[in-house]
């Protein structure tokens, strides 16, 4: 399990703190019965009291653990990218020609824009 270091990570009624200072989880079992939340205490860095969570202490462990589906869609899409680039770097200057002056697609712009799009990620 890979932690996810300076994440934000809520833990319910507007309290979050970052996952990196998370060191421990304590369920809160008292008068929990069918249908209510598992209240937790959340036990952070240079702190000897809890923290009360509203969430699960299972839902908080996910988010502390896992990416969130826009990281992963982020780095899917710079990965798709990548891909385009490549392959549009290999058309030749003649088909380049034909698309830009045939079917008004120009490569060249193209190619540009995706490496300002890259660029930016990478800063």
């Amino acid at each position: 399990m890979k932690m996810e270091k300076g994440r934000m990570v809520a833990l319910g009624y507007g309290t979050y703190l970052r996952s990196d200072s998370v060191v421990e989880f304590e369920p809160i079992e008292e008068g929990r019965g069918p249908g209510k939340r598992t209240w937790g205490g959340v036990y952070v860095e240079n702190s000897d009291q809890p923290i009360v969570a509203s969430r699960s202490e299972s839902a908080i462990l996910r988010d502390l653990t896992e990416s969130p589906t826009d990281v992963m869609q982020a780095g899917k899409q710079y990965h798709l990218l990548t891909d385009i680039l490549d392959t549009l770097s290999e058309i030749n200057p003649m088909l380049r020609s034909i698309m830009r002056d045939q079917g008004h697609w120009d490569i060249d712009r193209l190619e540009e824009r995706i490496r300002e799009n890259l660029k930016a990620e990478d800063s």
